[in-house]
């Protein structure tokens, strides 16, 4: 490759269009509606091919709400631990799904919103850090079932969904845990509701993932519930369809096998960045792909 500079991320085109090409397969199989979550990936240069596979996008703010807004164009979901005042009458604007995490929130600004939703806690962990774990002891992520079932019926009945995030980078026997741990809970709630967010974490484009049985999971929710399912896969989306590139332009001998670079390399080489999520894996297709310098802006088509 050649005709820019380093360090760029080059992001290659037709590896990313394989990965959303099984999501697709999955919104197409069992009628479920898939959204990028753009905290994991946001290089909206790729949101027009993105947009032809996905059915939307899912926000953690405002900004990221305008950027789908003004690039994407398909549905267009925000969730956040906390909306202000100042930004609730542009959200409500300009998204489709608002989640609110606490009750208080669903009283203030329900209303105004065109669906609004609200993070539950399943209170069943699948992850072993417990800083990480949206349903460790001390969370305040998602609503608990003893706080939901106090809650007035009329902020219950203001609500047009339930959403969860509670997985990283997890396979769907993870999900099918927690699902039965949300069933369990608030399985009564569910028949009350239109949509049932399953948050992100799927890691649905991974080789090993068994999307059966994610299938399975999702029809059956469907057919209990008779809601619309929706999934916010974020790093499922780019996985493995990216490189950094630098150049190593200065090392020092120390001995005839080591060689050291305190703070620039004299070759060209190429190492896998959050795409393949730092593992170092080596690619042995040639990337086609567009390329970002460090600072964010694109330099065009990288050419193998």
């Amino acid at each position: 490759m050649k005709n820019f500079e380093t360090p760029a991320y080059i992001i290659d085109e037709k590896l990313l269009t394989q990965n959303l090409e099984i999501l697709a397969e999955i919104q197409k199989s069992v009628g479920a509606k898939i959204l990028l979550a753009q905290k994991c990936f946001s290089a909206y240069y790729f949101y027009p091919l993105i947009k032809k596979y996905l059915s939307g996008t899912a926000a953690s703010g405002l900004f990221e709400a305008r950027l789908s807004k003004e690039f994407f164009g398909g549905e267009n979901h925000v969730y956040a631990p906390a909306f202000k005042d100042s930004e609730i009458a542009e959200l409500a604007e300009i998204c489709d799904h608002v989640i609110f995490n606490s009750f208080k929130q669903v009283e203030k600004f329900a209303d105004k919103v065109k669906s609004a939703g609200l993070r539950i806690n399943p209170e069943h962990s699948t992850q072993k850090i417990s800083i990480y774990d949206p349903c460790s002891e001390n969370s305040r992520l998602g609503v608990r079932i003893d706080e939901f079932k106090s809650a007035r019926i009329d902020l219950i009945e203001k609500l047009d969904g339930l959403h969860f995030h509670t997985l990283c980078e997890q396979n769907s026997d993870a999900l099918e845990e927690t699902v039965d741990a949300v069933e369990k809970n608030f399985g009564e709630y569910l028949h009350k509701m239109k949509w049932l967010n399953l948050g992100g974490g799927h890691h649905i484009t991974k080789k090993n993932y068994d999307i059966e049985r994610l299938k399975k999971i999702i029809c059956r929710l469907k057919n209990k519930y008779g809601v619309e399912i929706y999934l916010e896969p974020g790093e499922a989306v780019a996985l493995d369809a990216g490189f950094l590139v630098a150049t190593v332009s200065y090392s020092c001998r120390i001995t005839p096998f080591l060689y050291l670079a305190p703070c620039a390399l004299y070759i060209e080489y190429m190492i896998s960045c959050h795409f393949s999520r730092g593992r170092g894996e080596k690619f042995n297709r040639k990337p086609s792909a567009h390329c970002w310098n460090r600072g964010g802006s694109r330099q065009g088509k990288a050419h193998a």
